[in-house]
């Protein structure tokens, strides 16, 4: 069992950055992907951004936050971030971080999931 749990969410205006952390704890497998969503009313919950847990270089993005968001990882404190910069309306949402060992990101790939920090950006 692994257990995510998402902070750093809140209001901000349009341009300011947030960063968001999840921390991991229990049986945290070396070949762990991290991996964020989101999920804005009334909509799907969507991909964000992946890193390797075993190699911080490899990463993924959504075309929607490329150039503006960046994920990265602490090994040592167990903990994968989301810093969000130039944010816009259309980044408001609940941010979920979740896990997977499969090579698809889709949500239905993930094992496990936190709970969700929400993100809110007015204009």
């Amino acid at each position: 069992q692994v257990q995510l749990v998402e902070s750093g969410g809140g209001l901000v205006q349009t341009g300011a950055s947030l960063r968001l952390s999840c921390v991991a704890s229990g049986a945290i497998f070396w070949g762990y992907t991290m991996t964020w969503f989101r999920q804005a009313p009334g909509k799907e919950r969507e991909f964000v951004a992946a890193i390797r847990w075993s190699d911080a270089s490899t990463k993924f993005y959504a075309d929607s936050v490329k150039g503006r968001f960046t994920i990265s990882r602490d090994i040592a404190e167990n903990t994968v971030f989301l810093q969000m910069n130039s944010l816009k309306p259309e980044d408001t949402a609940v941010y979920y971080c979740a896990t997977t060992t499969r090579a698809q990101l889709a949500p239905t790939d993930m094992h496990y999931w936190g709970k969700g920090t929400l993100v809110t950006v007015s204009s």
